[in-house]
């Protein structure tokens, strides 16, 4: 027997209704390149961003068609979120960090039918453009366009809004977000109506992120970076106010939009917390940050130390995320369990340095070589989730994946062991796992620890080989400014935490250290450099 209940579908076109109805007020702050201000309303958005679904239509886009961004976080970015699939089309944002090469590939595998790019950005289209082609090419903030493109000002001034239309399928594609593929080829996920709305659901929870129509948002992690963790879509569907950087990431510029705006949502990667740090610490009155309430933040392990430094100096909590392009992105966050309420300070400390549980409606797993894991804290596994929001195979798929399960389960990449809480802690990815004399360690546990030594800023561990061991780690470290450490001093900060073998053995000093385009580190290049 079916229950009796109304079959609507779960799409971004009653986000946009929502917010268009009831939040019509509501700010959109975007920072320009000149370090101005735009200020903006969902009023204003939704207006334009009918508009926009109207040209995209005139300009030849159909049902399916892939829209392709190269933009930063800002209001016009925004209305091409919800504007691209309300035309029917599929929104594709594309990674302006990737070397133009990488995102020729990438353009050309999506066969994009239109491109919306800041005018900021030109130059490296223009390094793109000989390699694919793109149709249309729409240019936003740069009054007159160049030739044989349009101006997206001109566009929507000369184009009329659309009514309200009937909603496409809720499994209808959305948007389209590649990894930043870091083995092989980069690879296409595809979103739905459905698994986005779910997802923007499922952020907004209480325990979750809580986001709410009295929050004030900036999403620090790109709108080019899968889905800017869905804060867009969930805030415009709370009704609450956005604080958009634009394309100015450094901590002063940061640390100004949070106290002018009275954010209290923000979100980020590590690296970009980690300057901030640093400004707060030699800064402490300049900024009023008091109005945030949480720091959202993940892409790469949060080390124990931050969250400590941020809530300890500054009275700024952290929560760590975690997630991947496959899952929308976000799976897990790491808040503190009603179970450990009364815990000691130093508990709930190492218990927020791990990835957290499972939002509500994913599932997870670990398997290793003898097969599913116990949830003992102890045996290490890998990763394994399933859920509305996550995928179940790649665009353009070519025959079978390993990283899909038989059984309907995403294999992350990522060696954990969970709790009997559900709680995942991540030992590290597969390939950076450093197996010695038949014994597991854990690169990211050491990096947690070295970036807690007060002389170390940064700090990532490889392995290289070892003709007795097979595997040794190998440390790279950036000292903060001004401070000194030698080899032995951080081996012996280490020894009172791990077991000896885990040591590493060498310890090289370096000015920076590499990253991929997501900010993490890039340990292929470490490993180049130094595995020998």
């Amino acid at each position: 027997m079916n229950g009796l209940m109304m079959s609507f579908p779960l799409t971004l076109n009653a986000i946009f209704r929502r917010a268009e109805t009831f939040y019509p007020a509501r700010e959109i702050v975007s920072r320009l390149p000149d370090t101005s201000l735009r200020r903006g309303t969902l009023g204003e958005f939704a207006g334009r961003t009918r508009r926009l679904v109207r040209a995209l239509r005139q300009l030849g886009i159909r049902p399916g068609d892939r829209v392709a961004t190269l933009a930063w976080n800002h209001q016009a970015h925004l209305e091409a979120y919800f504007a691209a699939p309300l035309a029917g089309a599929v929104l594709h944002t594309l990674n302006l960090r990737l070397h133009p090469d990488e995102l020729a590939y990438i353009v050309s595998h999506a066969a994009d039918r239109a491109i919306l790019v800041d005018q900021s950005l030109l130059p490296l289209f223009e390094c793109v453009r000989p390699q694919v082609q793109i149709p249309i090419v729409i240019v936003i903030g740069g009054g007159a366009a160049p030739d044989g493109m349009l101006d997206y000002e001109s566009l929507l001034d000369a184009t009329a809004p659309i009514g309200d239309e009937p909603d496409p399928s809720e499994d209808t594609a959305a948007a389209l977000c590649y990894t930043t593929g870091t083995t092989g080829k980069p690879k296409g996920v595809l979103y739905s109506h459905r698994s986005l709305v779910l997802h923007s659901m499922g952020i907004s929870l209480p325990d979750v992120m809580g986001i709410a129509e009295r929050d004030v948002v900036t999403p620090v992690v790109p709108m080019f970076h899968a889905n800017a963790w869905g804060l867009p879509y969930a805030a415009v569907m709370a009704g609450a106010k956005l604080a958009m950087p634009g394309p100015h990431l450094d901590p002063a510029s940061l640390a100004d939009l949070l106290h002018r705006e009275r954010v209290s949502i923000v979100a980020g990667v590590p690296t970009i917390w980690m300057g901030l740090l640093q400004l707060l610490d030699a800064n402490p009155a300049t900024y009023d940050l008091s109005s945030l309430r949480t720091m959202f933040v993940g892409g790469s392990a949060v080390p124990q130390a931050m969250i400590e430094a941020f809530e300890q100096r500054h009275r700024l909590r952290i929560v760590q995320g975690w997630g991947m392009t496959e899952s929308s992105p976000v799976g897990s966050l790491s808040h503190v369990p009603l179970d450990m309420a009364d815990a000691a300070d130093a508990d709930k400390y190492r218990h927020r340095a791990k990835q957290g549980r499972p939002l509500p409606l994913v599932e997870i797993r670990a398997r290793n070589e003898a097969g599913i894991v116990a949830w003992d804290a102890k045996t290490m596994g890998e990763l394994e989730m399933r859920g509305p929001w996550v995928a179940r195979q790649y665009f353009q798929q070519e025959g079978p994946s390993d990283r899909f399960t038989s059984d309907g389960w995403f294999r992350t990449g990522d060696i954990v062991t969970i709790d009997g809480r559900g709680t995942i802690d991540i030992q590290d990815r597969a390939k950076d796992l450093i197996k010695s004399g038949g014994e597991w360690i854990s690169s990211i546990a050491l990096e947690g620890a070295l970036m807690g030594h007060a002389a170390v800023a940064e700090a990532a561990v490889i392995a290289i080989a070892d003709a007795k061991w097979g595997e040794r780690p190998l440390a790279a470290v950036v000292l903060k400014a001004g401070a000194s450490a030698t080899a032995d001093e951080l081996r012996a900060s280490l020894a009172p935490r791990f077991p000896r073998f885990w040591l590493p053995d060498r310890f090289e000093f370096v000015d920076e250290i590499p990253r991929t385009s997501a900010g993490k580190f890039q340990k292929s290049a470490l490993r180049a450099r130094f595995g020998r």
